[in-house]
């Protein structure tokens, strides 16, 4: 079968919407799930009293904000596995090999590189789906976003979905079906996205220009 994967975001194990496309794919395909915790991590940084920062959508992190995401990735990975049922397993990245170069003055975060990791090859064997929080070796703290086209990329998925909150890339208010990854790595120059969509559109563009279908919502990136 073919390799999918799923990035969706921390409130992902309460998203009935998210689940149902987890299990309508992993009835065809071997399905790769990455989750995000961004919100949990953000409400206990706060309560810590912890500045949070983010740079280009991406989270600063210090060795004690590391200790916050960590915990919020353990608590939303569990929470997924479970909403998923008997055939998901739980993975941390830095555990099973996730590489990543460090990020230069964001901290404790890494720019993930294509990784292929044997325990995750073994469990989609098995018929599992594996639950990836991304976390990469160092440790490194590693934008969801790009960690799932980092793996989709390694694993020679043949597409990768970016669930969101949002439905697809907006321009001028309209859902945009498709944009190539030329234009999508235009937009992102000029700074004309801002938050969560550059990381993910970046993502999309690796993934899409390395041969995988890459969907943001209902917006196609296309290499």
């Amino acid at each position: 079968m073919s390799t999918v994967v799923v990035k969706v975001g921390g409130h992902a194990s309460e998203d009935g919407a998210a689940i149902a496309v987890v299990e309508e794919l992993s009835a065809s395909h071997s399905v790769v799930v990455v989750h995000g915790a961004g919100p949990q991590i953000t409400r206990e940084m706060e309560r810590r009293g912890l500045e949070v920062r983010f740079v280009g959508g991406r989270r600063v992190t210090t060795p004690e904000a590391l200790e916050i995401v960590r915990y919020a990735y353990a608590d939303v990975n569990t929470r997924l596995c479970q909403a998923l049922g008997a055939r998901a397993l739980g993975f941390y990245g830095d555990d099973i090999g996730l590489l990543a170069t460090p990020a230069r003055q964001l901290g404790l975060v890494g720019d993930p590189v294509p990784s292929r990791p044997q325990a995750i090859v073994h469990a989609l064997a098995e018929g599992r789906v594996p639950v990836v929080a991304p976390l990469a070796v160092g440790p490194l703290n590693v934008n969801a976003d790009e960690a799932a086209a980092a793996l989709a990329v390694g694993l020679g998925a043949t597409r990768i979905m970016f669930c969101s909150d949002v439905p697809g890339l907006l321009r001028h208010g309209f859902v945009v079906p498709s944009i190539a990854a030329r234009e999508a790595s235009v937009l992102l120059a000029e700074g004309k996205l801002q938050g969560g969509m550059v990381p993910k559109l970046n993502a999309a563009v690796v993934a899409a220009r390395r041969g995988v279908r890459a969907e943001i919502g209902q917006t196609l990136v296309s290499a």
